[in-house]
């Protein structure tokens, strides 16, 4: 039985009644389950009809550009074109028109854009530089896939396919997509990789239409539970100025937690040759919920800002809301750890705007919030440090009085625990709703924990992004209680904050 810190309660009670005034008024009594309680608030989700994977991201002037895979006329997966959204900050999205349709080449797989600058392609007609798309064409009778161009001279508002597409054929391979180019300043050239069953190859080219193969990677390497997915590239380095090359490969099925997840390598790469010593497969996220991501490009910060698709194939298609079909994950930067051994994931600092500014700094063995209209609205960021020199376990639970969602540590086993499956929605194909994270606790002893929730989605980052946790939930009634407890009634929670979203 949970006993109730009163001085706690009074604190938290004062904290977020300052927070969430606003949800007080006109706060219904019942919530109809449906599509409007389901979409995210600071999440893209396409306006309607099927969305999955992130493609073609790049900056340029002022402007991050989204591309993605969709279905204009159903919300299943079908006829694949590129749909386009951009946004000045990474919390606005504004829906353009579709970008890329099929064509007598096939359907529009995924890809990757650039800016070519020094117009190596070609293509450039006017004052601005040109944007250039390489995505993969999938004949859908032969089923054959090959590389193709496409590019922009008006700042991505339309584009063109290049008149001598496909650019890059492999007729030896069943599975051969999802090109990420980079332009490699060392050797000055664009390099391409891209996805073949359970490998990924490497090309070069100058011009982006001749393409020169460079190696093969992957065999005996990572996990091979399912098809390789949506490579990328790319320098990544800590505060101590350390730098390593990541790739990233996602996989379907074969994630950690069953169905769709991305993996990553460490290692180097001289322009010809990707290499790595890395021996342990390493996951990008534990969660069930994000897959395909890949960074932008011409990012102007100098960071690996990136985005993926926020379900998993064992159940995308069957969620439930109707009118539109899936979200995309905070954007995220990648960063390598100060050991160098791992990537850690931080939500990009622009998605800081969308929260009140309130904290509450305290001790305590205990927290229980109740009738909680921040919670209750269903678009909040949770911040806690748990200090765990004398706790084995400890239990953080937010729901209702019959469902909810619990993440549970245990430091004897070393694993994170989250169970979702009494929150509402009950995900199909999957053996269990209960997701089991391998992690130890550094020398500190301190859990911190940032979880951002947005209608139907939960993502928690554990200690600056040592671990990710992405998964969906579908409650079918709001969640409005929150609780922390532990194995001992020491007091171990040293801080937390729980914030509304208010975006623009």
């Amino acid at each position: 039985m949970i006993r109730k810190n009163k001085y706690l309660l009074i604190v938290l009670s004062l904290i977020l009644l300052g927070c969430t005034k606003e949800y007080e008024e006109n706060e219904p009594s019942v919530i109809i389950v449906g599509d409007s309680n389901y979409r995210p608030t600071y999440h893209f989700t396409p306006e309607k009809n099927w969305m999955n994977d992130p493609n073609g991201m790049v900056y340029y002037k002022g402007e991050y550009h989204l591309f993605f895979q969709y279905n204009p006329d159903d919300n299943v997966w079908g006829p694949m074109h590129w749909g386009h959204a951009v946004s000045e900050d990474l919390v606005n999205w504004e829906e353009l028109p579709v970008a890329l349709y099929p064509d007598d080449l096939g359907n529009i797989f995924s890809g990757s854009a650039v800016v070519d600058e020094h117009n190596t392609a070609g293509f450039k007609t006017g004052n601005e530089d040109v944007l250039v798309a390489i995505f993969t064409h999938q004949n859908p009778e032969t089923k054959e896939q090959y590389q193709s161009l496409a590019y922009s001279n008006d700042m991505g508002r339309s584009w063109e396919k290049y008149g001598e597409n496909p650019v890059l054929i492999n007729e030896d391979k069943d599975d051969f997509r999802d090109p990420k180019v980079i332009w490699h300043e060392e050797t000055q050239q664009w390099v391409m990789v891209v996805a073949a069953g359970q490998e990924i190859l490497f090309y070069s080219s100058p011009d982006l239409k001749e393409w020169k193969y460079l190696q093969s990677f992957g065999h005996g390497m990572g996990a091979h539970g399912g098809v390789w997915e949506c490579p990328d590239l790319f320098t990544v380095r800590n505060e101590n100025g350390q730098e390593q090359w990541a790739l990233l490969v996602s996989i379907n099925p074969g994630a950690p937690n069953g169905g769709s997840g991305t993996q990553y390598f460490l290692g180097a790469f001289d322009g010809e040759t990707f290499q790595t010593s890395q021996t342990e497969t390493k996951w990008l996220d534990y969660g069930t919920d994000n897959y395909a991501g890949v960074t932008w490009s011409n990012e102007p910060n100098d960071r690996n800002l990136f985005i993926g698709w926020m379900s998993n194939w064992e159940y995308a298609q069957d969620v439930p809301t109707t009118a539109w079909r899936s979200a995309m994950t905070l954007p995220r930067t990648l960063e390598l750890s100060d050991s160098g051994d791992l990537l850690l994931s931080k939500p990009a600092e622009e998605i800081s705007s969308v929260l009140a500014s309130h904290n509450v700094e305290f001790n305590a063995s205990e927290v229980e919030i109740q009738d909680n209209p921040v919670l209750k609205s269903g678009t909040f960021q949770i911040r806690t440090t748990l200090d765990l020199s004398e706790e084995k376990s400890v239990e953080l639970f937010w729901g209702n009085g019959t469902s909810g969602v619990s993440i549970h540590f245990d430091k004897t086993t070393s694993e994170i625990l989250i169970d979702r499956s009494d929150a509402g929605y009950n995900f199909k194909n999957m053996n269990n709703n209960d997701l089991v994270v391998p992690y130890i606790l550094p020398e500190s002893n301190e859990l911190e924990l940032e979880i951002w929730v947005d209608k139907s989605s939960v993502e928690v980052f554990v200690n600056g992004g040592e671990r990710v946790i992405t998964f969906l939930i579908f409650p079918n009634t709001p969640f409005d209680d929150f609780k922390i407890r532990s194995n001992s009634g020491e007091e171990f929670v040293r801080s937390l904050s729980i914030l509304p979203v208010s975006k623009d």
